[in-house]
């Protein structure tokens, strides 16, 4: 078993003294395809956005190889940051920006790099997602399932050890989702990345997800973690076994 590069540690999450979720612990394994799923309200992207660093813990610790994101602070914290890249749900591209502009930006910020390998490395990123020949575009001349994909061009920017994808299937029809899908499985093979992706969409769960993790609002744990189809087939949880099966409430 390798080394996690990711440790949630007897993690809590709360807001205004509400527990989101209480006390939770699993590890994200190198190359993996992770898939953090649940219930509407489940704290899914609430757990996504302190594993990124956006907000501390209530309790516990959230280690990237073995270092505290939380406890981090200057040059420290940037290296950390420079693990990870991130696909917010909708995209967020800057809609003032070409999709290559879009893509520069982080490079812009954080490298020393030439004008011209700036823009070679955007171009490299944009074909990686399918999208060479639309450096040029505007996000509002491009579909929706071509803005995910320039959003995870974007988040790739800084070669990431880790891609954190927040709700990426979300707004886009089967077909389009199935080829992102595809994308995402196909970067996971080829680049080695790791993805930490959250989604409660059925057909991407079965679709990419190496292991996942179930979180549940009524009792604010996780209720179930292993592979998609185990899960559906064997969990000796009811609701567990309901929501892989998308049986409806008795």
């Amino acid at each position: 078993m390798p080394e996690p590069l990711i440790r949630v540690e007897n993690f809590t999450a709360a807001y205004d003294g509400a527990v989101i979720i209480d006390d939770i612990t699993f590890d994200v394994l190198p190359g993996e395809v992770f898939v953090i799923l649940g219930g509407s309200g489940c704290g899914k992207s609430t757990l996504l956005k302190h594993m990124i660093g956006l907000y501390p813990p209530a309790k516990g610790r959230i280690l990237i190889e073995g270092d505290d994101i939380a406890a981090a602070v200057g040059s420290e914290r940037l290296k950390i940051l420079r693990k990870i890249g991130v696909m917010y749900q909708g995209g967020a591209l800057f809609g003032s920006m070409t999709l290559l502009q879009n893509v520069r930006l982080a490079m812009e910020e954080f490298t020393d790099l030439p004008d011209e390998a700036m823009t070679l490395l955007a171009r490299m990123k944009l074909k990686l997602v399918g999208l060479a020949g639309f450096e040029n575009h505007f996000p509002s001349e491009i579909s929706g399932g071509m803005q995910k994909r320039a959003a995870i061009a974007r988040a790739m920017a800084l070669d990431p050890r880790i891609l954190f994808l927040d709700e990426p299937s979300a707004g886009l029809d089967p077909v389009t989702s199935a080829d992102l899908d595809a994308l995402i499985r196909r970067l996971a093979r080829t680049l080695g990345v790791t993805f930490v992706v959250v989604t409660h969409e059925l057909p991407s769960i079965f679709a990419i997800a190496d292991r996942v993790i179930m979180l549940d609002k009524r009792v604010r744990k996780i209720v179930a973690t292993g592979r998609p189809a185990d899960l559906r087939d064997h969990s000796d949880n009811p609701w567990v076994r309901q929501f892989f099966n998308r049986e409806a409430s008795a």
